[in-house]
């Protein structure tokens, strides 16, 4: 018998390149479809970071000093524990919002829920913490210093610094620091220093002034916006109510035009300093010192304290009338009673003291 027939299957070799070539066109397209997908997650994990809150428990404070590059400034979020995503990610958002050159130094809060975007938009734009300092009306300009040394993270420079040499660096070295600086509530960022603070507020006084002295009334006994500031001091020192400003100073311009003397206890207070007790004494009234306005006659040399704008603005328009006198009611609201003769003032002086008594 004969051998059985065989089939052997023969495969060309075109065939067989093209199957390797589909094998391989499949393997690619999906490599570059896991290359793809790994790509969309990538892109997704960082568009999630970048408008993801920072990991934040509570509002926080970021203090960049001046020079620090945009790596470190990274490096400090991750270090406090701000971020944990990985620095490739801050690279492409500073990529995308083109800040890293334009980051400002400074004290930044962190509130909880801000965005890693929302944050360098900040230091992109300089929106730094900003600490309030307020000027107290009356405050002497010893007060005020007092005030300013411990205003903690504001830069001290004028510790051992006199009255004299602070006023010569605020361009005041010819009347004084005193009465020379604004009561106003003052903006200031970390790196500043106190003495800013008092370029700020003495420019503001001297703004107020020149507007105020330009609307006055006419004929005030007054020969400059100096004298006006001297006289608002012991406006503001004798009356905190506000309806009472205009009438104190009425009483005190038309003393000042009669050439009758001002005898006002706050300007023997500062004329005595520290040898001020907290009463004053028959002895105190009678002693001469230049700030004596009951042995004196006219305005004492500089002001005796931090006048407000509306301590100014009631001085040069000052209430009409006739009184010349006034004393407090004594009755605990601050209220003075006006007179216009010795006689009713003293009748006045009679029911405060018995006030007092009761």
């Amino acid at each position: 018998m004969s051998a059985p027939y065989r089939t052997v299957a023969v495969v060309s070799p075109s065939r067989g390149r093209a199957g390797i070539g589909r094998l391989l066109g499949i393997a690619v397209l999906a490599l570059l479809l896991a290359a793809a997908a790994l790509v969309f997650a990538a892109w997704r994990d960082y568009r999630h970071f970048a408008d993801a809150p920072l990991s934040l428990e509570a509002d926080a404070m970021l203090d960049i000093a001046r020079g620090t590059s945009y790596r470190q400034i990274v490096r400090t979020l991750r270090r406090e524990g701000y971020t944990r995503a990985a620095p490739l990610y801050w690279r492409l958002l500073d990529r995308e919002m083109g800040v890293a050159g334009r980051l400002h130094a400074g004290e930044y809060a962190l509130p909880v829920g801000i965005t890693p975007r929302r944050l360098l938009a900040k230091m992109a734009a300089g929106e730094v913490v900003q600490h309030q300092f307020t000027i107290v009306d009356g405050w002497t300009f010893r007060q005020l210093r007092v005030a300013l040394a411990q205003e903690a993270g504001l830069r001290q420079t004028l510790t051992t610094a006199s009255d004299a040499e602070i006023a010569a660096q605020l361009g005041l070295a010819d009347v004084g620091a005193e009465g020379c600086c604004l009561p106003e509530t003052y903006a200031w960022i970390k790196g500043e220093s106190d003495l800013d603070v008092l370029r700020r507020a003495a420019a503001a006084m001297r703004r107020t002034l020149e507007e105020l002295w330009a609307a006055r009334v006419p004929d005030l006994p007054l020969k400059s916006p100096y004298e006006a500031l001297i006289l608002a001091s012991i406006v503001e020192k004798e009356t905190g109510i506000a309806s009472e400003r205009a009438e104190v100073a009425g009483v005190f311009v038309r003393r000042l035009r009669i050439g009758m003397r001002l005898q006002t206890d706050p300007t023997v207070i500062y004329g005595l300093g520290e040898g001020y007790t907290g009463r004053l004494r028959r002895r105190d009234l009678d002693g001469d010192t230049p700030y004596n306005t009951y042995t004196r006659a006219g305005l004492p040399p500089t002001p005796i304290a931090l006048p407000g704008r509306a301590a100014i603005a009631a001085t040069l328009a000052p209430a009409g009338g006739d009184a010349l006198y006034f004393v407090a009611h004594g009755d605990g609201s601050g209220r003075h009673e006006f007179s216009a003769t010795l006689a009713e003032h003293n009748r006045a002086v009679a029911r405060y003291l018995e006030r007092l008594r009761r």
